[in-house]
């Protein structure tokens, strides 16, 4: 238990932590999450109660099951082959999966870990180590800022449980060229404020179902509900059309996407970050709404 426990807070620690580059080493940096989240114009606090019984959002009607056959981590904002000048913004999906910050338990929710130029692990009873090239996200982050010299990277990225012990949950490997680091740009410039945001979908788009929502919070820590942390959230998916009343979709396992199949029509979507461990629920962040037509 003491080891476990210390294997939390190191965790913390490095997921907080600025690595910087020296004699072509690499930098990498994971920003701190702020202890109280932050109100942006697109994303208005809310301190009333919101939704309430709303429904779950795994075991919505329009809740499809995912394509894939088990579970996988991806990344969401880069493609294989890219190139791309440093400090960059990697961000992290999950399929089938949800998150819980390190040191915590939740179903078979787990936390990010991100793979510099290093392959999958050999032995996936072992837990990952903590170097510059094994990132870890113990706070149930998304995202990251890396500050890295010029040159080529695989990156990778494998879901760990609350002892680091990796999940058979890992990405393809992302082939990345870094043509310039920008000294004079401060990694934390590039991230941007704390906001909630859906992707995977454009304005205006016609979609056939089913298809793949993908949320995404920036400066927020996702958790499972039942771990009951403090400073962690969970996405709620509220979906709207003329004429009826709202679909309301509440992940509290930590969950990052879901695949639908709804009623053809036009549709105005937004997620919401919820706070856990408030009554009542409090919205910390809410991502501007993203009208879409649904097609046959």
């Amino acid at each position: 238990m003491r080891m476990q426990a210390e294997a939390a807070r190191a965790c913390v620690g490095w997921a907080c932590l600025v690595l910087c580059s020296a004699g072509g080493a690499l930098a990498q940096a994971a920003e701190a999450v702020p202890a109280a989240p932050i109100a942006v114009a697109s994303a208005p606090v809310s301190s009333g109660p919101v939704a309430a019984k709303a429904d779950d959002g795994a075991a919505h009607a329009w809740v499809f099951p995912p394509p894939q056959r088990s579970p996988e981590a991806y990344f969401t904002n880069l493609a294989s082959g890219a190139s791309v000048q440093s400090p960059f913004v990697v961000r992290f999906g999950l399929s089938m999966r949800g998150l819980v910050p390190a040191g915590n338990t939740a179903g078979q929710a787990g936390h990010h870990h991100l793979l510099i130029n290093q392959p999958l692990p050999l032995d996936f009873t072992k837990a990952l180590p903590f170097t510059e090239k094994y990132i870890h996200f113990g706070k149930g982050q998304m995202e990251s800022v890396l500050n890295l010299p010029p040159g080529d990277y695989t990156l990778r990225l494998v879901l760990a449980d609350q002892g680091h012990i990796p999940f058979f949950v890992y990405s393809k490997p992302l082939l990345l060229k870094v043509t310039q680091q920008n000294k004079d740009v401060a990694p934390a410039t590039v991230q941007g404020p704390p906001r909630a945001e859906i992707m995977g979908l454009s304005a205006g788009e016609v979609v056939k179902p089913p298809f793949r929502l993908q949320f995404h919070a920036s400066g927020f820590n996702i958790a499972h509900a039942a771990a009951k942390l403090p400073d962690t959230h969970y996405f709620r998916l509220v979906l709207e059309r003329p004429g009826a009343k709202p679909e309301v979709l509440n992940f509290r396992a930590g969950q990052t996407e879901v695949w639908l199949n709804p009623p053809k029509g036009a549709y105005s979507a937004h997620v919401e970050l919820v706070r856990n461990v408030t009554t009542p629920e409090v919205v910390a962040a809410r991502s501007p709404a993203l009208a879409f037509e649904v097609g046959s």
